[in-house]
C-alpha cells in the first residue's frame, strides 16, 4: 500500500513586511490545522529573498479540497520532506 502524497499550501507575501507577515501567518496556520485536526504537523514561514516570503501549511491529498477552498493559497505543491 502506498503512502498518501503530501501537498504543500503556500501563500506568497511580498514587499519589505514579507518576511514579518508571512511568520504572522503562518502562526494562523498552525492554529487552524490544530483547530481542524489535520494529520500533518507541518507549518511555518521562509524567506525567499529581500523583499519575498512564503507561509507554508503540508496537508494530505485527501485534505487538500477542503483546506484549499476554506483558506485559498495562492499555489501549491508536492511536500517533498519527512
Amino acid at each position: 500500500m502506498s503512502e498518501e502524497r503530501k501537498l504543500k499550501l503556500i501563500w506568497d507575501f511580498r514587499g519589505p513586511d514579507a518576511e514579518i507577515t508571512a511568520r504572522h501567518h503562518a502562526v494562523h496556520l498552525k492554529e487552524y490545522r490544530n483547530s481542524h485536526k489535520l494529520q500533518m504537523d507541518i507549518t511555518g514561514s521562509e524567506k525567499q529573498s529581500e523583499a519575498h516570503a512564503i507561509a507554508y501549511l503540508v496537508v494530505t491529498e485527501k485534505e487538500m479540497p477542503a483546506v484549499r477552498d476554506a483558506l485559498k493559497p495562492h499555489r501549491g505543491q508536492l511536500f517533498q520532506g519527512e
